[in-house]
């Protein structure tokens, strides 16, 4: 299970471990909390009063400070899984939705031809058609491609690198995310 960790102003930080969530707390870093608790750590017993130190963690967290980097500079890392996700496992060419194994990143403006590895020339596509393609542009191929790739924002990336998001997590991303996005339902 991860947090999510957002800067004071709410943007996006990282996916944290609940040890990581729980040093934040510690610390005192945590300047508001939003979402179900999602785990409860007990520490020792102060020896005055007899209680003992609890720290409950909340699935989304806010920090104090102010994030080194700006969240908006960051282009979102290129992985299978996260393409995968953002296309829906939906192949650009022949329209069907495929499992993960069976799907291959294909490039629309080939290697062979100059063409980069990065978002906007990139989709998913099954083995078929990605071997159909081979090292042709979908023109070349005459094969019209059904959606067009683009950069996923940073709320889509986080939705995009997590796996295993939590209801509240989920719902929090999803408002923020834009009303193109292929993410939305």
């Amino acid at each position: 299970m991860k947090v999510l960790k957002l800067s004071a102003q709410g943007l996006p930080q990282s996916w944290i471990s609940l040890e990581q969530a729980v040093l934040h707390y510690a610390a005192d870093e945590v300047r508001w909390e939003v979402g179900a608790q999602v785990a409860l750590f007990r520490g020792g017993h102060n020896a005055m009063t007899g209680h003992q130190s609890q720290i409950a963690v909340s699935s989304i967290i806010g920090t104090k400070g102010v994030p080194n980097i700006n969240p908006f500079d960051l282009k979102p890392g290129l992985t299978n899984s996260k393409l995968f996700a953002r296309d829906r496992n939906v192949c650009a060419y022949c329209g069907d939705e495929f499992d993960e194994e069976e799907l291959t990143r294909e490039h629309i403006i080939p290697f062979a031809q100059s063409g980069r590895d990065h978002w906007m020339n990139v989709v998913t596509a099954c083995r078929c058609c990605n071997h159909r393609k081979s090292n042709r542009t979908p023109e070349q191929a005459r094969m019209p491609l059904l959606y067009a790739p683009y950069v996923p924002s940073l709320w889509e990336d986080f939705i995009l690198r997590n796996r295993r998001i939590l209801a509240d997590q989920m719902e929090f991303l999803m408002a923020h995310l834009p009303k193109t996005s292929r993410l939305h339902a």
